[in-house]
């Protein structure tokens, strides 16, 4: 009996050092350099998201905030990459509702899922998509590409990155009554170089990356997917003004693996709402056309369910089909 209890006191005793040592490295977190994976290419809108958020994260915490690039398969292979990593809180994703509401949709089978393998952290932006094409595209407004595009079905072409810009693509063909061809890309930015190239005539792409294309004369705007104009590019309509009821916003967001100890959440929760609120650090999104925001994980947690079930519904209107 007196073996028996020594080996259940053995026993409490390693594991309560167990869970002490792993409360103090939590305390003391963080250690050693931090990881973000971004499902998505370098220069492309997330990227842009993902290093400002780097740049803060690394002068609060103390430690170097490395941004890596995993992009391909719609965003499958940086969120795949991100929910199998060790849950320690070094290793952060952020990403767009790319991954997390619109790809369950597009894809008949994802090695993760977007609920239950990730804890949320904060959202961070909300922006809308901008239709460029090239400058000989001779269409000067969303109904003169309309009217070309119907005059010549299938032989224009429109590329995408994500499915924040194939779905907007797609909502177009449909809710226009045209038929385009359309050419995927493994990111924005290598779509968007096809179209100022030339070689496809138009795509939806990220403000933060079509917006610095349009000012340099390398592409034409026709439209945003807001229903308002963005205040980075007031000149250009929304595509609602011609399209009616036509309204998609595209939105960043921070999260970690499940399982991330609490008060690693906790503490990068705070210090994105903290640098959010210094209009010098805010005014950064809002340059590059998006509209900075922050939310509890909670509340990041709930809207993530709500926008699943609501790209969920866009792509079956907008008639994309499953990959």
């Amino acid at each position: 009996m007196k073996r028996w209890n020594f080996l259940q006191l053995a026993v409490a005793f390693s594991a309560a050092a167990l869970t002490w040592a792993a409360g103090a490295q939590t305390r003391d977190w963080p250690q050693a350099s931090i990881k973000i994976i971004v499902p998505f290419g370098a220069g492309s809108g997330a990227d842009q998201v993902a290093r400002l958020i780097g740049q803060e994260l690394s002068s609060v915490l103390g430690q170097p905030v490395i941004i890596d690039n995993k992009a391909g398969a719609g965003g499958t292979i940086g969120a795949t990459a991100a929910a199998r990593s060790a849950a320690d809180g070094y290793t952060l994703f952020l990403t767009t509702n790319t991954t997390q509401a619109a790809n369950p949709h597009l894809y008949k089978q994802l090695a993760y899922d977007p609920i239950k393998d990730f804890t949320p952290i904060s959202r961070i932006a909300n922006t809308p998509a901008l239709l460029v094409t090239h400058p000989s595209v001779p269409a000067n407004n969303l109904a003169e590409l309309i009217a070309l595009a119907k005059s010549k079905p299938n032989k224009l072409s429109y590329a995408s990155g994500s499915a924040g810009t194939l779905v907007p693509g797609a909502m177009l063909t449909f809710e226009a009554g045209i038929e385009m061809v359309h050419v995927p890309y493994k990111s924005i930015p290598d779509g968007l170089k096809d179209v100022m190239a030339g070689t496809v005539d138009m795509m939806f792409t990220d403000m933060a990356t079509g917006s610095i294309q349009v000012k340099a004369g390398r592409v034409k705007a026709l439209g945003v997917s807001s229903a308002k104009s963005s205040a980075l590019m007031p000149d250009v309509p929304p595509i609602a003004n011609t399209l009616k009821g036509f309204e998609l916003l595209a939105w960043y967001a921070l999260y970690a693996p499940t399982g991330t100890p609490q008060q690693v959440v906790d503490r990068l929760h705070q210090t994105i709402v903290s640098a959010m609120a210094k209009p010098e650090f805010s005014s950064k999104f809002t340059a590059l056309g998006l509209e900075p925001m922050t939310s509890t994980p909670k509340q990041l947690a709930e809207f993530n369910r709500s926008e699943l079930e609501k790209w969920g519904r866009v792509i079956k209107r907008s008639g994309a089909t499953p990959q």
